[in-house]
């Protein structure tokens, strides 16, 4: 078992922004869970799939929507409606323990982001409860079927969800991850585009061979990398590629680009407008939650589950969507995607047919 210092957890957290691809949910979101349960005295405490006992309840803590504002005509349905004063991830994980009659032992975060991964954290942390070093995505992804609970037949439900005006809501006899994505996402959609969910309630024997082990030890990396490479002023974006096994393969500014929140997403479009020895050219992100798919002067060059991440080159920090705008200089880098997405079923889930595209996968990075 290893306690997390505070240090340890931004650095997490800032690894699990860069291999979050834009999606994952904004870091400072994140840091204030963490904070907060420092501040009342609780620790994180990270253990090994190995460390855990095979009898060990565990389950999948999760804010599940869009990551863009609501537009104001949207936000005046809500004004009438309460607000809780407990965290939703809370309210959720509380009524599941009541729920099963039964504690949890620790949680596995559904994907890595700033405050997704973070919201796993928190829960486990005020539960006195563990955070086990694994997950289901190695990266962050727009739905519940891209995981690698799907991909080996795990099932979501039982599923609780609260949300901010306090409405918990469990979902049993759910048939599939699949009918599970479409029944949270309508539940956040009716909720700010805002919803805590947590699923994927089982025991440590039931999911060892089915999760990444490493994740989170993994996004330490990434963010100490990041961090001590900023500090004395190199190059973030080469020194990610490097950590990740990956390769910068664009440098330029962001000109046009526009984002809107459809159906429980954030949908957006990025041009990126070549500079130095990328004069001339040009790069395009499409997104959905997450970078999609970039395309280097108008041909497809990378797609899911390939990691397309976005580093502002002044600033050395990961570009959260739909937070990138005019004028922004920018880095693309390119990271291998976490092998489970490679196989079949993997492909079939979070690969180019998803995004409509008719062409099979070829990794970015030859």
């Amino acid at each position: 078992m290893k306690k997390l210092s505070r240090q340890n957890l931004e650095d997490i957290l800032f690894g699990a922004t860069i291999l979050g691809t834009g999606g994952g949910g904004e870091i400072s979101d994140g840091l204030a869970m963490i904070d907060d349960a420092l501040t009342k005295g609780k620790s994180f405490n990270l253990v090994s799939l190995d460390e855990a006992p095979e009898d060990a309840l565990v389950c999948t803590p999760y804010m599940l929507g869009a990551i863009s504002p609501l537009p104001a005509e949207e936000e005046k349905k809500y004004e009438r409606l309460p607000r809780m004063a407990e965290p939703s991830i809370l309210a959720a994980f509380n009524r599941f323990e009541d729920y099963l009659g039964r504690k949890f032992y620790g949680t596995i975060s559904c994907e890595l982001g700033g405050s997704n991964t973070a919201a796993a954290f928190y829960a486990a942390a005020m539960a006195d409860a563990y955070i086990i070093d694994a997950d289901p995505a190695g990266r962050a992804v727009p739905e519940i079927t891209h995981s690698t609970y799907y991909i080996n037949g795990l099932p979501a439900a039982p599923i609780v969800t609260a949300n901010a005006f306090g409405e918990t809501i469990i979902c049993e006899n759910v048939m599939d991850d699949e009918r599970a994505e479409h029944i949270v996402r309508a539940l956040s959609v009716v909720s700010r585009n805002d919803i805590a969910a947590i699923d994927h309630a089982l025991e440590i024997r039931e999911i060892r061979h089915a999760v990444i082990p490493g994740a989170i030890s993994m996004a330490m990396r990434m963010g100490e990398t990041w961090r001590k490479t900023k500090g004395r002023g190199a190059d973030v974006p080469e020194a990610i590629a490097n950590e990740g096994r990956g390769a910068v393969v664009f440098r330029g500014i962001v000109g046009e680009n526009s984002w809107k929140t459809e159906d429980g997403f954030t949908i957006g479009d990025i041009a990126i407008e070549g500079t130095g020895e990328h004069s001339g050219d040009q790069y395009r992100i499409w997104l959905k939650n997450e970078n999609m798919i970039g395309r280097l002067n108008d041909q497809v060059h990378a797609t899911i589950p390939d990691l397309i991440c976005l580093i502002d080159i002044e600033t050395g920090d990961p570009v959260t969507n739909p937070n990138y705008f005019r004028g922004q200089k920018v880095s693309v880098v390119i990271l291998p995607a976490p092998a489970p997405f490679l196989t079949p079923k993997g492909l079939s889930a979070f690969g180019p047919a998803y995004l409509g595209l008719k062409q099979s996968y070829q990794p970015a990075l030859k």
